[in-house]
């Protein structure tokens, strides 16, 4: 129950439920001031134009916080004026309502972005079907006025709000990186227990695909003007997150050959151990900077793991092919994951202020590393060919709201038919799987909701205390939205039948609490099965993914490899190195992601599954090894680099030729021999000679770009034998 607990208070404290308070307040406030001074009416069409502008309210940089939110409000008020005004005009109503939902479905051209922006303009004209008709244009004008002053309030509001909690986001973002890694580690524990064979391709992909997005929020919020100490600590922190997740990744090396040995059994137990107690102490950093307190100071683990550097002598001898013994793979293992100790420590001191954060060597390149918070035009410019995903979901959306629209129509119950257009919006979505995920939780929530407003409208509450539940259902619905979908809809639900409610001043409705499940039924009927029309299914976006992740990897390692980077007086080396890291993970992230998605799809529109989770688990393989060699040469950057660097000019070569080649050859040109040492005295447990661990992580590293070549190829192979898409040379 502790656990439990403890989980629900980090959801709590959370950037989403404090996003969703700000937006609550706000909502709160608008409505109440405006029915104060203009009532009840009033009041209600304001609070529908501070919900348009409440979706891309989220978390987010000072920079560009207005821009963000601006069009939701310059495009919603014609979209709402056009609806008010052909009221009682069913044909030109849905002459507008198929259009306008095709042009607003292409904000999804910009990503996570544009999708915000589709569910406001969407509101607009929905929640506008709900007000009451107007018999002239003054009040259609003065209505409009209403709406036009609830989302201007709504945008300086929101604006001021994310301005006046940027410090607390910080801390939030980067506790909620901090957690996801923590449960990272967990799963990547569990596979150092001797009796798991939990697979690099399952659970633990997909987390790592979840972290790479949390990090990149974190970097948008964190690495914005670090000019004040604080913001320059949390700053340093989050680049020790970055490293702790590197050196995670490498502890999966040799990690299979050291479990196949019965006698490794007992040390890997206790470093699983060891591993879970780090993740436990990186919960308790994020609770503290949750908490808003100080942490404690953490106990260094590297004597524990040196104590595990110890097996019967009997170990020594190695595997045929020169490989190390299992004693040598195993005092590997244990520094490896004495890494992440020492980077947990350094993330303690840097909490506790204890050390002075270093940012001198990226200070001047921050914006490398953020998303660009400008509105560009080329997302719409590349949109206008066929099988552009965003250009035909927009199409079947426009064809779902047609449908719908025209069904509504035909009810009894047609004075209520925007629920069902409600319905398609949130439902509908780019890809089947993000669909089937909404389906169940959209009529589950629609009828918990139903009952809940029903409840709440049938106590015929004043209208001050229906004004007040508002603003706290749009707070709960817009917390949880990604989080916790369920939720969401519930709330949602309350909100909009209580706001449509307080808006039909003229004929209030009497609720109907079958009828909105039956909208809902029907909406999410239409959604799912226009989800099929037009379908942009996974496989026909794997070949560019797998083109990006084959480039990214193939810079990654050409400079991880570069020598230049441990002699240059400049930071610029180090910098490029560490953006070749950023998209070598963000590639494979989105390569999981599309290959989760394409499960939910017809087994036979589906992609070759079985390749590609193999290019993904040698792509995290090969950022691993290059992420070990990377470490080991900053070790030895005091020392000559001569002996190593023409294996390194080799190993790079190598690598390019296997992830460039077309149906080329791939270079073969050997590195040097590999002399273990397995007899050598050691004073200390993890001082060794590095030289022949980055003959053999060069020499593993080659192979694993070939394995990833021939991933590549039989991951987009048709069915009948011809390629899909070849991967571009690079």
């Amino acid at each position: 129950m502790s656990g439990r607990f403890a989980n629900a208070l980090r959801v709590l404290l959370s950037s989403y439920v404090t996003t969703g308070m700000s937006a609550g307040l706000g909502l709160l406030l608008i409505s109440a001031s405006v029915y104060l001074l203009l009532g009840q009416f009033a009041a209600s069409v304001a609070a529908v134009g501070a919900i348009v502008c409440v979706p891309p309210d989220h978390a987010m940089p000072r920079r560009g916080k207005f821009v963000s939110l601006l069009p939701a409000a310059l495009l919603g008020l014609p979209l709402f004026a056009g609806v008010q005004a052909l009221h009682d005009m069913p044909l030109y109503l849905g002459l507008l309502l198929v259009p306008a939902t095709f042009f607003a479905f292409l904000a999804g051209a910009w990503g996570q972005r544009g999708l915000p922006i589709v569910i406001s303009i969407m509101f607009a004209m929905t929640f506008s079907m709900a007000v009451p008709q107007h018999l002239n244009s003054g009040n259609l004008l003065t209505t409009c006025l209403y709406f036009g002053m609830g989302s201007l309030s709504y945008l300086v509001y929101a604006t001021a709000s994310n301005a006046v909690l940027n410090r607390r986001y910080r801390a939030q973002l980067l506790a909620q990186s901090m957690l996801s890694l923590s449960r990272l580690m967990r799963t990547q524990a569990d596979r150092f227990d001797p009796t798991t064979d939990t697979p690099l391709a399952g659970e633990l992909m997909q987390q790592q695909a979840a972290l790479a997005d949390q990090l990149q929020a974190a970097r948008d919020l964190l690495l914005e003007s670090p000019r004040t100490p604080r913001r320059q600590q949390l700053a340093a922190m989050l680049i020790n997150v970055l490293e702790i997740r590197d050196h995670l990744l490498t502890s999966e090396l040799d990690l299979d050959l050291v479990k196949s040995r019965p006698e490794a059994a007992s040390v890997l137990t206790e470093m699983h151990q060891v591993i879970d107690q780090m993740a436990a102490e990186l919960d308790r950093q994020a609770d503290a900077l949750l908490y808003g307190t100080r942490p404690a100071r953490l106990a260094d683990l590297r004597p524990a793991l040196a104590a595990l550097n110890s097996l019967p002598q009997t170990a020594v001898a190695g595997w045929p092919g020169n490989s190390p013994s299992v004693v040598t793979l195993l005092r590997g293992l244990t520094n490896r994951v004495g890494n992440i100790n020492d980077e947990i420590l350094r993330l303690n001191r840097l909490a506790r202020g204890k050390v002075e954060p270093d940012l001198a060597a990226v200070r001047r390149a921050w914006q490398l590393f953020v998303s660009p918070t400008s509105w560009s035009t080329r997302p719409l410019q590349v949109l206008w060919r066929w099988d552009a995903p965003p250009l035909r979901h927009a199409i079947r959306a426009a064809l779902a709201i047609g449908t719908g629209y025209l069904l509504s129509l035909a009810l009894p119950w047609a004075t209520h038919g925007y629920w069902i257009l409600v319905t398609i919006v949130v439902v509908l979505r780019g890809s089947l799987s993000q669909t089937l995920e909404r389906r169940n939780s959209r009529v589950a929530g629609t009828i918990v909701g139903c009952l809940l407003a029903g409840a709440i409208l049938a106590t015929q509450a004043p209208t001050l205390a229906l004004l007040v539940i508002v603003p706290i259902a749009q707070a709960v619905s817009h917390a949880f939205a990604i989080k916790r979908y369920l939720i969401t809809v519930v709330a949602a639900t309350v909100l909009s039948l209580v706001q449509a409610h307080l808006i039909s001043i003229v004929d209030a409705p009497v609720f109907n609490a079958l009828e909105r499940i039956a909208d809902t039924l029907i909406g999410v009927g239409i959604a799912w099965a226009f989800s099929y029309v037009l379908p942009s299914w996974e496989r026909s976006q794997i070949p560019s993914l797998v083109n990006r992740t084959l480039l990214a990897q193939a810079r990654h390692a050409r400079v991880a490899l570069n020598l230049g980077q441990l002699t240059a007086v400049d930071d610029e080396p180090e910098l490029e190195w560490r953006l070749a890291r950023k998209e070598a993970y963000d590639s494979l992230s989105a390569l999981v992601q599309a290959t989760r998605r394409s499960l939910s799809e017809p087994r036979a529109v589906r992609p070759a599954l079985e390749p590609l989770e193999n290019l993904q688990t040698h792509g995290y393989q090969l950022l691993a090894q290059l992420s070990t060699v990377k470490t080991m040469l900053l070790m030895r950057r005091h020392q000559d680099q001569g002996d190593i660097q023409e294996a390194l000019q080799i190993a790079a070569r190598r690598i390019d030729s296997a992830l460039s080649a077309g149906q080329a050859e791939y270079s073969d040109e050997p590195l040097a021999t590999v002399v273990w040492n397995e007899d050598a005295a050691f004073t200390d447990p993890f001082v060794y000679d590095l030289k022949p661990w980055i003959l053999r992580r060069l020499e593993l590293a080659c192979g694993l770009a070939e394995c990833i070549r021939a991933d590549a190829v039989a991951a987009l192979q048709q069915p009948g034998g011809e390629p899909d898409s070849s991967p571009d040379p690079i």
